[in-house]
C-alpha cells in the first residue's frame, strides 16, 4: 500500500515538475515572440524622434525683411557686388535691364509674346544649355530651355526638344515664359523657354516639376 502511495506522490511530483517546465517553456516562447516586438516598436519610435529632430534642424527659419536687406548689402560690398553695381549702371546694363523690363508683364501673367528665330545658337561661352537667340519686338533674348539630354548612344537627340532643333532662322513662333533673368556675362536678356508654338501648333512645353501642379 505505501509502495502504492509513493508511487502516486512520485508520479504527482513528476507532473509536477513537468507542469512548471512547460510554464517556463511558455514563458520563454512568449518573451521571445514578445521582444523582437518591443525592440522593433523602439526602433520605430526612435527613428521617428531622429526623423523630427532632424527635420527640426533642416527647415530653415525664413529671414525676415531687415536680414534679407542686410545681406544685399553685405553682397553688394563684396567684390561681386561692386562688380555686378558697376555693370548694372553701364550702357550695357542698363541696355540687358531695360529689355528685360519690356517683356516683364508677359512673363508674369505668362502670356503670348511673338517672336523671330535670329540665331540658332547662344552666344559663345554661354552655360544655359540649349537655347536660340530671338527677337521680341525688336530687342534680342536669349531663350533658354536648359540642359539638353541625350540617348545612351549619345546618337539622338532627347524628344523633348527635338521638334525645336527643326527651327530655322526667320521663323516666327509664339513663345511663353514665367521668367526673365540676366547676368553681368550676357549681353542679352535670358527668357525662359516654357512653351513654344508655331503655325498654331504646340511645338514645346516644359514638363511640370515633379511634386508641382
Amino acid at each position: 500500500m505505501k509502495n502504492k502511495q509513493n508511487a502516486l506522490n512520485g508520479s504527482g511530483l513528476s507532473g509536477g515538475r513537468s507542469m512548471l517546465i512547460k510554464l517556463k517553456n511558455m514563458k520563454k516562447a512568449i518573451y521571445a515572440l514578445i521582444l523582437p516586438l518591443v525592440v522593433a516598436g523602439g526602433l520605430v519610435f526612435a527613428n521617428r524622434e531622429i526623423k523630427n529632430e532632424t527635420s527640426k534642424k533642416t527647415v530653415p527659419r525664413p529671414l525676415s525683411a531687415a536680414e534679407i536687406k542686410a545681406e544685399r548689402e553685405r553682397w553688394a560690398a563684396t567684390p561681386e557686388g561692386i562688380k555686378y553695381k558697376n555693370w548694372e549702371t553701364s550702357p550695357d546694363g542698363k541696355k540687358v535691364l531695360a529689355g528685360a523690363a519690356k517683356i516683364r508683364k508677359n512673363t508674369s501673367a505668362f502670356t503670348d509674346m511673338e517672336a523671330v528665330v535670329t540665331s540658332l545658337s547662344l552666344p559663345p561661352g554661354s552655360r544655359l544649355g540649349f537655347g536660340m537667340m530671338v527677337r521680341i519686338n525688336d530687342d534680342d533674348y536669349i531663350l533658354s530651355f536648359g540642359p539638353e539630354k541625350f540617348d545612351k548612344n549619345f546618337l539622338n537627340f532627347n524628344s523633348e526638344f527635338r521638334q525645336l532643333h527643326n527651327l530655322k532662322v526667320n521663323d516666327r513662333i509664339i513663345i511663353r515664359s514665367h521668367s526673365v533673368s540676366w547676368a553681368p556675362k550676357y549681353s542679352y536678356p535670358i527668357v525662359a523657354g516654357d512653351y513654344v508654338e508655331q503655325d498654331g501648333k504646340i511645338i514645346y512645353k516644359r514638363p511640370p516639376h515633379k511634386g508641382g501642379c
